[in-house]
């Protein structure tokens, strides 16, 4: 009785709102239309909301999903995708930045030392192990007291961030196991966007590596991921996975091994082989000691994280409900387009438009002959078709204004100065990979003759310089994919060569060289033998 009263009153509500944007409609503007009609249609949201609690109180289930993982057993928990709503709510896409906004609050700092943390647990270490066999992971998940502490770390140490994570997750891994998955990869990589970010896809780090998949500037540009005044396509998470899965091939054809490709997309694959050489041995753990202090719990925090997305329920632990609309769509766009318009014409929030679409600095989608992605959730598709001339058109001449959109496209090729005055114990390295350059350019650009600084010195970094070698989060220092449409020369294999340093050397992937030569990964060349590349 008392659900049934409660719909009467909604189905009341709804008669009255839609009654009251009737009468309104012939004595309001245009304008105090539209946000009358936000206003109503922001109401209806919440009685929505409301009637899909009653739904959940009356019915008392639990939704579920199949595994996201098909092919490899149970690698996540399948509920997990039942703590994502799709009710289709555009406002709901403010929630997700709210749980973005969360990670700066979250219990546990993620760069704590966990490498030498002694965390202890009731759980005895046959659990886990027997735990992580159950997984069936495609990738080997190994287990000894580094692998025990992320694992305690992500179920026990961090409940509110883990909450926060697994929400996300839950919209976010699907998409990028699809991705990994185009790629013939394993989709349990998709778990790295967790180490990298937490799932935020507006992350920066202190090096400047931004969005999801923690690109810097030159990795980004090698691996063809778009950045310029309008755009910055590391916010993109799936333009950004995509270059990270074409990373990870990359690597594995390097290394073979899971770990060490793994590990290099923290390091690098130069840092990888140069631990192999160290220690005479291509196993991860022994190589561990001499991997960088940053890159030795990257292999480990992944078994953690895999861990957490199968077992959470195990330690209490609720998601964060994340609603996002049930289908989002997609259009190319040709002509400029500000999101102002967007929102004016069909009462889109602005918000919304940026939480789907968080490459565009500037509120601009920059028109291109070959399209710019716009991505809306599904129930703005009709609006946006219906009244797609009339967006184009609405106040163009003042969110296009010639003096601000000009002035915009002069500082797009500009490369941004900085000073650096070097410190004690600094090294022209160390200098570059803080900055996402080379030491080369920085020679360059100082007129240096030798490796070494004096103290004291002040250099000039040019920021956007698009030739270094350094790669997404640290030193990732693989080349790009080519386009398919590019010219080739000849290049004369000098001594000491490598085929994964010509290709460095050429802006090409590694995997590109071979197929353009007809060689594989164990083929060897000497000095003077001719190669392709584009």
């Amino acid at each position: 009785m008392k659900n049934t009263r409660k719909l009467g009153i909604i189905i009341i509500s709804f008669c009255i709102c839609i009654i009251a944007s009737t009468t309104s409609y012939y004595a309001q503007s245009k304008k105090e239309l539209l946000r009358e009609n936000e206003k109503l249609r922001r109401s209806l949201d919440s009685l929505k909301r409301i009637l899909a609690e009653e739904a959940i109180e009356v019915a008392d289930t639990t939704t579920t999903m199949d595994s996201i993982n098909p092919g490899n057993v149970g690698i996540w928990d399948a509920e997990l995708y039942g703590n994502l709503s799709t009710d289709g709510d555009p406002d709901s896409l403010l929630s997700i930045w709210y749980l973005q906004r969360q990670m700066a609050m979250a219990d546990i700092s993620p760069n704590i030392d966990v490498d030498n943390a002694n965390y202890s647990s009731d759980i005895p270490d046959e659990v886990y192990i027997e735990n992580l066999k159950k997984m069936n992971s495609f990738i080997s998940l190994p287990y000894n007291s580094v692998v025990k502490n992320y694992i305690i770390l992500y179920t026990e140490r961090m409940p509110r961030r883990a909450a926060t994570m697994l929400g996300l997750a839950a919209y976010y891994l699907p998409i990028f196991e699809n991705i990994f998955d185009s790629y013939g990869l394993p989709k349990e990589l998709a778990a790295m966007a967790i180490i990298e970010s937490a799932l935020n896809p507006f992350a920066v780090s202190s090096a400047n590596a931004k969005g999801m998949w923690q690109f810097i500037y030159s990795a980004a540009k090698q691996y063809n991921l778009e950045i310029n005044s309008y755009i910055d396509e590391r916010f993109d998470p799936e333009k950004s996975c995509d270059a990270a899965a074409r990373f990870l091939k990359d690597s594995y054809t390097i290394f073979g091994d899971w770990a060490l490709a793994i590990s290099s997309y923290n390091c690098g694959p130069g840092n990888v082989n140069k631990a192999i050489r160290r220690a005479g041995s291509r196993d991860f753990w022994s190589i561990y000691p001499y991997l960088p202090k940053e890159t030795r719990g990257y292999m480990p925090s992944f078994v953690g994280a895999l861990y957490m997305l199968k077992y959470y329920k195990n330690y209490n632990i609720v998601p964060e409900k994340v609603a996002m609309p049930a289908h989002v769509d997609t259009f190319m766009i040709h002509k400029n387009l500000h999101f102002e318009q967007i929102s004016e014409v069909i009462g889109i929030p602005v918000q919304d438009i940026r939480q789907l679409n968080p490459q565009y600095l500037r509120d601009i989608i920059p028109g291109s002959p070959q399209g710019m992605i716009l991505r809306l959730p599904y129930n703005y598709t009709a609006p946006f078709v219906d009244n797609e001339k009339s967006i184009y058109s609405y106040k163009d001449s003042i969110y296009f204004n010639p003096i601000v959109y000009n002035n915009y496209k002069d500082n797009e090729n500009s490369s941004s100065r900085i000073y650096h005055k070097v410190r004690k114990g600094q090294t022209l390295a160390s200098i570059a990979k803080r900055y996402g350059v080379t030491t080369t350019q920085i020679k360059d650009w100082n007129n240096l003759s030798k490796n070494s600084v004096k103290v004291g010195r002040t250099l000039i970094i040019h920021r956007n310089s698009t030739t270094s070698s350094r790669q997404p989060s640290t030193q990732r220092s693989n080349s790009s994919s080519s386009g398919s449409g590019s010219s080739t020369k000849t290049y004369t294999v000098k001594k000491g060569d490598t085929l994964y340093g010509i290709a460095k050397k050429n802006n090409m992937s590694l995997n590109d060289l071979l197929k353009l030569n007809g060689l594989t990964a164990k083929s060897t060349i000497h000095a003077g033998k001719k190669l392709k590349v584009k």
